[in-house]
This record gives C-alpha cells, sequence and structure tokens, in this order.
C-alpha cells in the first residue's frame, strides 16, 4: 500500500456555554501542534447554529493557521456550497491557494444541519440539489478561463470568470462530503474529485457501505469520462488513545458524554445517531461498532487497518477532532498516532524493524569480533611494551 496520509477533520465540537475565544484559540494551537508532529492535513468545518461547531468561515480560519505553520495543507471542510455564490466561493478559495503558497485544499458539501439552512430558506433536499448545480459552476470556473452565465435558485451569474488564476498548478484538490447519501460519491466521480467519506466510518452502516461509495465514484467517472484516484479518498473516523486502555477510558471521561448528547439530542443530524446512556456504553459503541477506537496505539493501528481491508484502499485517514479528552490528553492522543499508529502506514516501521532483527540475528558473531578486536589490541600494545625493554 501506498504512504497513507493522516490529518484531522476539524467541525470543531466545543460544549455550548464556553468561552469561544478561548476555544479557537485551542483550535489553533491544535492545528500548530499537529504541523509540528508531520500530520498532513487539517479540513476545517463550516457551521452557523447550534451552539457547539462555531467556525462560521473555514477560509478564515485557514487564513489564520497558515501564518502559524509550515508544512500541513489545509482544506475547508467543508464550504457549504449551497449556502453562497458559487463564483464567490471559487474567489476565496484561489486566493487562500496563493496565501498558503499551494498549501490549500477545497472541500464541499450540502451543509449538515438543517437549523443552518433553515436560516436562508433552504431544505436539505433544496441544498443537495443546489450542491450539484453550484460544484458543477465552480469547477468550470476553476478549470477554465471561459466565462460562465448561469441562473440557480439562489444566485445569477452572467459572463462569469475569475481574474486569478490558481496558485496550484494545475488545481489544487478539491474534495466532496459524503455522509449517508450517494450525493458525494456520485459528484466527485463526475467531477473527478475527491472523495471526503465523513459518515461511512462514524456508523456501522456507513463502514459497510465504504465499498459502495468507491464503486459510485467509479461507475460516475466512467460515465463523465472522468478518472478517480484512491489517493485522493479521504475517511473520516473516530479516535482517542493513551498509554494503556484503562488511561484512554478515564481520558474520554471528560467530554464524551457531551459529544454523545450533542448528537442525540441537539444538532438535526440523523445520519450521526450515536447510541449510549453512559460513558461505558459509549466507550463500547465506539469500539464495538467498529467505528472507531477508545484504547492503544495498537487499537488504532487496528482500526486503520480494518478500514483499509473494508474499503480496498484509501488515501488519507482523518481523525475526527474532539475534545473527549482534556488538552493535554487530547495532545498526547495525537502525539501516540503520531509515533506509533502512522509509521505503520507509511513505510517508515518495517525498516528500522527489520534493521533492528538483522542486528540481533548477527549480534553473537559481531560480539565475539569486538572482544578479539579488544584482546588483540591489548596484545599488541602489551608486546610493544616489551619490545621497548
Amino acid at each position: 500500500m501506498s504512504r497513507l496520509r493522516f490529518g484531522i477533520f476539524l467541525a470543531p465540537f466545543h460544549p455550548a456555554g464556553e468561552n469561544p475565544t478561548s476555544a479557537l484559540q485551542r483550535d489553533l494551537r491544535l492545528v500548530e501542534h499537529l504541523d509540528e508532529l508531520g500530520y498532513d492535513e487539517a479540513w476545517i468545518g463550516e457551521h452557523h447554529s447550534a451552539g457547539s461547531e462555531i467556525i462560521a468561515s473555514p477560509e478564515i480560519f485557514i487564513a489564520a493557521a497558515a501564518e502559524r505553520t509550515k508544512h500541513i495543507r489545509l482544506g475547508t471542510g467543508v464550504v457549504s456550497l449551497s449556502y453562497h455564490n458559487p463564483l464567490w466561493v471559487a474567489e476565496r478559495i484561489v486566493l487562500l491557494d496563493h496565501l498558503t503558497r499551494g498549501r490549500v485544499m477545497l472541500g464541499v458539501g450540502p451543509g449538515s444541519l438543517p437549523t443552518d439552512s433553515a436560516m436562508i430558506g433552504l431544505n436539505p433536499t433544496d441544498t443537495r440539489e443546489l450542491l450539484e448545480e453550484n460544484l458543477d459552476i465552480v469547477m468550470r470556473l476553476l478549470r477554465s478561463d471561459e466565462p460562465v452565465t448561469a441562473t440557480t435558485r439562489t444566485h445569477r451569474l452572467i459572463d462569469a470568470r475569475l481574474h486569478l488564476r490558481p496558485y496550484s498548478d494545475p488545481l489544487f484538490d478539491v474534495a466532496v462530503a459524503a455522509v449517508a447519501s450517494p450525493t458525494g460519491p456520485r459528484l466527485a466521480g463526475r467531477h473527478g474529485a475527491g472523495l471526503l467519506s465523513i459518515g461511512a466510518t462514524l456508523t456501522k452502516e456507513g463502514f459497510d457501505a465504504l465499498a459502495h461509495h468507491w464503486n459510485v465514484m467509479e461507475e460516475r467517472a466512467a460515465t463523465f469520462g472522468t478518472s478517480v484516484h484512491r489517493a485522493a479518498w479521504r475517511l473520516v473516523g473516530l479516535m482517542h488513545v493513551a498509554e494503556t486502555r484503562e488511561q484512554a477510558y478515564r481520558d474520554v471521561e471528560h467530554g464524551i458524554e457531551q459529544w454523545f448528547r450533542y448528537f442525540q439530542k441537539v444538532a438535526a443530524f440523523p445520519q450521526m445517531a450515536v447510541e449510549g446512556g453512559d460513558v461505558r456504553e459509549m466507550i463500547d459503541f465506539v469500539n464495538e461498532a467498529g467505528i472507531g477506537a477508545i484504547g492503544t496505539p495498537d487499537d488504532a493501528a487496528a482500526q486503520v487497518q480494518r478500514l483499509v481491508d473494508q474499503s480496498g484502499g484509501f488515501g488519507a485517514m482523518l481523525l475526527l477532532a474532539h475534545e473527549w479528552a482534556n488538552p493535554q490528553a487530547t495532545r498526547r492522543s495525537y502525539e501516540l498516532i503520531a509515533q506509533h499508529v502512522m509509521p505503520r502506514f507509511q513505510g517508515q516501521a518495517q525498516p528500522t524493524l527489520d534493521a533492528k532483527a538483522r542486528a540481533s540475528e548477527a549480534r553473537s558473531g559481531h560480539a565475539e569480533q569486538q572482544v578479539a578486536a579488544v584482546a588483540h589490541m591489548t596484545e599488541k600494545y602489551q608486546k610493544e611494551l616489551a619490545d621497548r625493554g
């Protein structure tokens, strides 16, 4: 398998009622931390209601994060494309492409919270249909210099075109979000874009549908004469690890219940129908439904391998950012994953293990030679002393 990239998908999730300024700064520090640890990507969400996912503009957050980081690539995860004029979405992402010198990625979706779209008079069916119309316009603007004239139910474009071409050559990564419906895979295949499988790793039913997502993409790509690549397929999953399972279980007592209650009682997002009445039931739901791993780095690596086997292969493992644990334990979890999980899927663990094995097998022979060399030089020195009389 080719090198698997690792990153995060940052909605973010913060308890309602806490200091939002402090929470946003904590998010920025997390992205800095991941950059230092060697994570490849961070995708930032857009939400406007429900009090928990408090980043309203991923583009603004990315601009701030880009100035604090050096290597990590930063994506909109996602721009709720149905809410916006597609011309301005294309303009903003191209601007970010220049400001970040090619570290930006465009992720799009219909918008996950009905309480967002309701405020601008759209229902979930509207947003999915608008996503298809608007993505077509965005891709035409990004890939061609030809003017675009189009009318959607929310916007009208007349001879629209970009006045900046992308910094990335030929184009930065574009990905479509997939939660439950076939909308995401269909559009990704049609445009030859990447896929962000969110719901496909967050419910048992979604896990079972992973291979189907790829089949839909390939069928649409064949129909429209595009090409899709597994390296551009990103899976989002749940994890928290510590040195021991017992420690991991204690860590998540800090905030896992708040996260579960958000999806059970606040967010009108049935695709995230999580189960669990108390903390232990919540932990068991994550581990036993096959949707994530709360435990050790070995447990996390086993979960990644299950996703590889179920999907047939993908390009990036994105950890759904959460605050199940306190900030210190959360940072430590990311450190342990970088130290012990990422190397197994990036071709870095086995070479050192092989070198250790070779050295162990040859140790006795080399040790005897070392002893013999010391004895030889000692004897030689003693002879020199004797010869000087």
